[in-house]
């Protein structure tokens, strides 16, 4: 596969926050704190496939997604990857720690042509000295995203693989569900290698499982995308604890 380089456009902007949908950060942070983050951000475009950062790259950015999709995996020993996290329009991620260096511990690839706010942390650390409400949001954003990478490894963990086969399939409902009638359409195309490589399972066990549920209509397809018919059914193999839509997510 051939990886191309970051475009190296970046620009301030002003209007970054009336180019994004009003959801994700925008969850977790006051009008006018989300304003100051805005005022510090610069704007990257890169293009579907491009690597944001890589496994072991400078920590020292986060990444807010205005618009496009971003893709984050993570390599094991034995070289497999693992996809962790499908972050949206709305967003904000990076693995940042203020005050100290550190490295990427995952990689981010664009799933689609992406425009990106970046900040950089010596410009952070600026805002959190200076304003002590945004730092308390900041740290309750940072507990946030601690407590989901927690449920995705419990949910790979504690119940086999059609436990987080299930897990999955609900967090892609709570990320990407349409209504369809009774049912609903999980609008986001994703093949059966993609959903192997975020269980750490096989794409024959996954086709196994998906074909099982298919037959006890717990699930069906339209034109290549899911569609969940029995929503209760998947909550009941995972253990459902029923975490706010704010973390059971992709």
């Amino acid at each position: 596969m051939t990886i191309n380089p970051v475009c190296n456009k970046d620009t301030r902007t002003s209007d970054i926050a009336n180019k994004s949908q009003a959801k994700g950060i925008k969850l977790f942070f006051s009008e006018e704190n989300f304003a100051r983050l805005q005022s510090i951000m610069y704007v990257k475009h890169i293009k579907k496939g491009d690597f944001l950062f890589w496994e072991g790259d400078l920590a020292d950015k986060l990444y807010y997604v205005i618009q496009g999709g971003i893709r984050i995996n993570k390599t094991a020993d034995t070289g497999k990857s693992f996809i962790l996290y499908l972050f949206q329009t709305g967003d904000l991620f990076g693995q940042i720690d203020p005050f100290q260096d550190s490295v990427q511990s995952f990689t981010a690839e664009a799933t689609m042509d992406c425009e990106m706010g970046m900040i950089q942390r010596k410009d952070l650390e600026v805002l959190l000295w200076q304003h002590g409400d945004l730092a308390i949001e900041f740290m309750k954003w940072m507990g946030l995203m601690h407590r989901m990478t927690e449920t995705k490894f419990r949910d790979l963990m504690m119940y086999g693989k059609p436990g987080a086969l299930c897990s999955l399939l609900i967090r892609l409902n709570n990320s990407y569900g349409e209504p369809m009638g009774e049912d609903t359409l999980i609008n986001y195309k994703i093949n059966h290698t993609e959903l192997a490589d975020m269980i750490g399972a096989t794409r024959e066990s996954v086709n196994r499982m998906l074909s099982e549920m298919k037959k006890d209509d717990i699930l069906a397809f339209h034109q290549g995308q899911i569609v969940i018919k029995n929503l209760e059914y998947l909550r009941d193999i995972c253990h459902c604890e029923n975490c706010p839509l704010e973390i059971c997510r992709m």
